[in-house]
């Protein structure tokens, strides 16, 4: 599967924005998504997940109503949207999906993943 995140760009502190991830194939709804992202100079780290059926979702502690991801099988999209964005969530955003059966999965693991896409990247200004 290809993905495609769109929706990046430069925000104000404060502000709102809605990612997206396109995918491609015809089987999307199979797959587990997520979101992770990297700030210059650290490491990646998770920012939320959501099972093929959109029935489970996971989020980082530091996310938690703030971001909401959903996604929309009929379209083969995932969306992230961030409110309340705060200057330290600027980072690159990928996005990432898994074939393997969720109820195994590690959903906050990078090594869960077995596609990624090549990243959006997000600026808040303060």
């Amino acid at each position: 599967v290809q993905l495609v995140e769109s929706g990046g760009g430069l925000v104000q502190a404060g502000g709102s924005l809605r990612l997206s991830c396109a995918a491609s194939g015809r089987t999307f709804s199979t797959y587990g998504m997520a979101w992770f992202r990297q700030a210059p100079g650290k490491e990646r780290e998770f920012v939320a997940a959501i099972s093929g059926s959109g029935g489970r979702t996971y989020y980082a502690d530091s996310m938690k109503g703030r971001f909401t991801i959903s996604r929309d099988n009929a379209k083969n999209t995932v969306y992230l949207q961030m409110n309340s964005l705060k200057p330290e969530d600027t980072a690159v955003y990928y996005c990432a999906a898994t074939s393997a059966y969720y109820s195994y999965v590690r959903p906050d693991k990078i090594g869960s993943y077995d596609y990624w896409g090549q990243g959006t990247k997000v600026t808040v200004s303060s």
